[in-house]
């Protein structure tokens, strides 16, 4: 790994999404899903949480399983993070768990998923919510597929119909309810301040 580390910033929060590793974009845009799978990413927030890419970024953590962009492989595609480069970058997470004390923790994909529970297969884990502990801290974890181009899982069966099931378990989750509503109230008032102008 030799790009900058890509974080989504100091945002305190009861909600915290973890990713899997920035893409080639992310180091230079500075911000984690900042390209294709963070578009359909904030698609899906909008449309089960209603929760705009603004809201998302400012209401809630955004951290991965690795800070920074593992290169390509030899075929050319995004190379999977190393077991070595995730032990190096597991501290972070767990110190991030350890200051925010999260109530919801949404891993993106297989790999971010693995980082909480055993996942052989992603309709095995999908579209359900585990209570787990890590960092001494316990939580609720509702792990959601990678929403890449590169794979077509959570568009077809059975994974089209597991995502929605999991965005809407997303959705009605007290934390997001209660952040969905602060970023309602917050658009609402300034639409009021733009009216008495």
């Amino acid at each position: 790994m030799r790009s900058t580390p890509v974080s989504g910033g100091p945002i305190m929060s009861d909600v915290m999404i973890v990713g899997q590793a920035p893409g080639p974009r992310e180091p230079m845009l500075k911000r984690p899903f900042a390209h294709t799978a963070g578009k359909t990413l904030f698609r899906w927030f909008e449309q089960f949480s209603g929760m705009n890419e603004v809201a998302v970024r400012s209401r809630i953590y955004l951290a991965a399983v690795c800070r920074c962009f593992p290169g390509k492989n030899s075929t050319g595609s995004d190379r999977v993070p190393a077991p070595d480069e995730i032990r190096n970058c597991a501290l972070w997470m767990d110190d991030e768990i350890r200051i925010l004390r999260p109530h919801l923790i949404i891993p993106i994909g297989r790999l971010a998923i693995l980082q909480f529970i055993d996942c052989a297969k992603l309709e095995n884990v999908i579209g359900r919510t585990f209570r787990v502990t890590r960092s001494g801290h316990r939580f609720d974890l509702i792990p959601l597929p990678h929403p890449s181009g590169a794979s077509p899982w959570h568009k077809i069966p059975p994974g089209k119909a597991l995502t929605e099931h999991a965005l809407k378990l997303v959705a009605r989750h007290p934390a997001i309810e209660r952040l969905s509503r602060a970023a309602q109230r917050s658009t609402r008032g300034a639409l009021e301040s733009l009216r008495a102008v």
